[in-house]
């Protein structure tokens, strides 16, 4: 039995407009900064800046007030029940801690207020929300487009990454003159010009096990936008661990998937999927490609959900999957469940801190591959003095009409294991594909079949064409 702390009606728009909250704790203190944790947006209305007690808070653990106790070193325990008691003495009023709106965001927000279910109480609650995007790419790039367009008040953004020029067909964040450009300076950019009222806080680093905690705590809801499992299992880890809402998106080719992953109240990533897939099993965008308006879509969706959470209106996605299919143009909705085994948010967790989630999602234990690879410009030189040598594109045919290195031959992967008879077995062969990935699978399937000269392009035809020949067209 855990700790229930009461919340009074003025602040339960900060923290997901619950009544009560069940918290652990051993003291008024420690609760206080848990539930702080949770729900971040508490915190100001809560204490000052120096972290004290706001003067017009009291805090009572059961019908006694802790001034006259041992204030935060009050020890609490299973069945105590913390009422947290907003004092309005001296025109201090609670009910007025929600940011108001000005003259230019009431005419801003306009269409926004003249609905019933948003209007001018759920506008404040917007500007008042912090929101944490992970990935200013395909998916981040339309959630925090709206978000910001919303008036969402805090928008945090994590990313590495600069603005590549096959970015620009789905990630509407950036344009051409960005190209180069790290991504968030290109999104700070953005979203400041289309809504100035909005303040946007930029991480400039790869989420971690080491700083994934920090940088979610203070903020009341992630939205998911990463293209790799180990980030997808941290961000759910880390959400489960700090009680936030992770608002999930992904895709691939030409669909995509979407739901609310709310430990507290219904599952979270892992109960979906327990445990990843092998490394390279599911290939990246730049390896299986991404219609362009396909991350639109999700990312909208995201945001929208996102919104939803903020003002406590409608159904939310929690408990739900949604799939959608952009060739048929349709959706279907799968529920999902919590599963009671589930390592971190199930009722018996064994992930109770952040692990190495390379580690979990098999990264770096894949085969070595020293002395199986040539670079691009090692290939050239040795295919000049070696002309019977064979380049084996592994590639698929669409792409060998994209582009293709003059003299290599093509056999896609998935056809290799039935037209090994087409191949030399004593001949020199060098496999190649997009980016490599492909190409090393390759080079395992002829290894097991007995050829015993074959290498793999590093880099694949695109290091081709930046260090070998310019005229290769990249893609």
């Amino acid at each position: 039995m855990a700790v229930t702390v009461l919340i009074p009606t003025p602040l339960r728009a900060f923290a997901g407009g619950r009544e009560a909250i069940e918290l652990e704790a051993t003291s008024v203190g420690d609760l206080l900064e848990r539930l702080t944790s949770e729900h971040a947006a508490l915190r100001r209305h809560l204490f000052a800046d120096d972290g004290r007690l706001r003067s017009f808070v009291n805090v009572y653990v059961n019908d006694r007030d802790i001034r006259q106790l041992r204030q935060h070193q009050t020890p609490v325990g299973p069945g105590d029940t913390v009422s947290i008691i907003p004092s309005i003495a001296g025109g201090t009023a609670v009910a007025d801690a929600l940011p108001t709106l000005s003259h230019e965001e009431i005419l801003r927000y306009s269409r926004h207020l003249i609905l019933p279910d948003v209007g001018v109480a759920g506008q404040r609650k917007l500007k008042s929300a912090r929101v944490l995007l992970v990935g200013a790419g395909g998916l981040g790039s339309p959630a925090a487009l709206y978000l910001a367009a919303a008036g969402v008040g805090t928008i945090g953004i994590v990313d590495f990454d600069v603005v590549d020029q096959t970015n620009l067909q789905r990630q509407i964040l950036h344009g051409t003159s960005q190209v180069g450009v790290p991504k968030l300076q290109s999104a700070e950019a953005r979203l400041r010009d289309i809504n100035p009222n909005v303040r946007v806080e930029t991480f400039e680093t790869r989420l971690t096990s080491g700083n994934a905690l920090d940088i979610i705590r203070d903020f009341d809801i992630v939205a998911d936008g990463t293209d790799n499992f180990p980030t997808r299992y941290l961000v759910n880890d880390a959400c489960v661990l700090l009680g936030k809402p992770n608002v999930y998106g992904s895709i691939f080719r030409f669909e995509g998937q979407a739901s609310v992953f709310y430990a507290k109240e219904g599952p979270c990533y892992r109960c979906l999927y327990a445990e990843p897939p092998p490394p390279g099993l599911v290939p990246s965008c730049a390896e299986g490609g991404v219609l362009g308006v396909l991350p639109g879509i999700i990312g909208s969706i995201q945001a929208l959900e996102t919104i939803k959470l903020i003002l406590g209106a409608g159904d939310s996605l929690i408990g739900r999957l949604l799939l959608f299919d952009a060739l048929k143009l349709s959706f279907r909705e799968l529920k999902l469940e919590k599963d009671p085994d589930c390592p971190v948010c199930g009722p018996r967790p064994t992930v109770t801190a952040l692990v190495d989630y390379e580690a979990f999602c098999g990264v770096g234990a894949e085969p070595s591959y020293d002395g199986l690879e040539v670079t691009a410009a090692e290939l050239a030189a040795e295919w000049k003095r070696n002309p019977d040598l064979l380049v084996l594109d592994v590639r698929e045919p669409h792409e060998h009409e994209i582009a293709r290195i003059e003299g290599a031959k093509l056999i896609p992967l998935s056809q290799l294991p039935d037209r090994l008879g087409d191949l030399d077995g004593h001949q020199e062969i060098v496999t190649h594909c997009h980016h490599g990935a492909r190409s090393l699978k390759a080079l395992e399937i002829l290894k097991a079949a007995g050829f015993s000269k074959v290498r793999s392009l590093r880099g694949g035809i695109d290091a081709w064409s930046v260090n070998v020949d310019r005229g290769v067209p990249r893609y």
